[in-house]
């Protein structure tokens, strides 16, 4: 495979996509066209403009960034891409998306046999076994949890470590995947803002200059350095 799966498009101070410009360089390199779906819809933006922010984005690479919503079916787009991005959003709407256009296997079929992908956010959080590791509320009802299973563990992008000095005291983030786990044997890797798996070959390094916390069934979370090897977490 030939992956980004990033926390998030912006960090603090930076523009869309801006802030990891030498990564998507790699990424995309010897693409002619990439193919972006905007069914995650943040903000209730619709396809086209989302689009826009994609080619924006993305302008600095000189590629053409076509929204699979302007193709005229959405399997044959993905089967003929060279390169696919989706963008962040609502998990639940992306999730549902997908399969009411029937492209969640035809999605994931593709990224295995080695199509360029980024991933952002919701984009991301779909890259694993399932999205029940997502922050998003469920505004809508997919037919299933199941997403595309690139790996055998979830990703939780935005991942927030509690603030000490915080007088709220309602769940951690930490406190979710756990409650998650008491049911799901499923390892998850908390990303935090401005971190990224890059996939590439048969490995999964940490990448972006954060440690990364991982969260295995029944046992105590640990902070991995970047660089960090995910290939054997199962």
């Amino acid at each position: 495979m030939n992956c980004i799966i990033a926390s998030t498009s912006t960090v603090h101070g930076s523009d869309y996509l801006g802030y990891f410009p030498d990564a998507l360089t790699e990424l995309f390199k010897g693409v002619n066209e990439i193919i972006f779906i905007p069914y995650a819809r943040p903000g209730g933006l619709t396809h086209d403009e989302y689009t826009q922010k994609a080619q924006d984005g993305l302008r600095f690479l000189n590629i053409n960034v076509v929204g699979i919503h302007q193709k005229e079916d959405p399997k044959t787009a993905i089967k003929n891409a060279e390169a696919i991005f989706t963008g962040g959003g609502n998990t639940f709407l992306l999730v549902s998306q997908l399969y009411q256009k029937d492209v969640m296997q035809i999605l994931s079929e593709k990224v295995k046999s080695g199509c360029a992908y980024l991933g952002t956010s919701a984009g991301s959080n779909i890259c694993g076994k399932t999205m029940n590791t997502t922050n998003d509320m469920p505004i809508v009802h997919p037919p299933s949890f199941k997403t595309l299973g690139l790996f055998p563990f979830n990703i939780n992008p935005h991942y927030l470590d509690p603030d000490p000095s915080s007088t709220h005291k309602g769940e951690t983030r930490e406190t979710r995947i756990k409650e998650f786990q008491n049911l799901q044997k499923t390892p998850v890797v908390g990303l935090r803002e401005g971190s990224w798996l890059r996939i590439k070959n048969n490995d999964i390094l940490l990448k972006g200059g954060l440690k990364a916390r991982v969260f295995i069934p029944q046992r105590d979370p640990i902070e991995v350095e970047p660089n960090y090897s995910f290939k054997d977490l199962s």
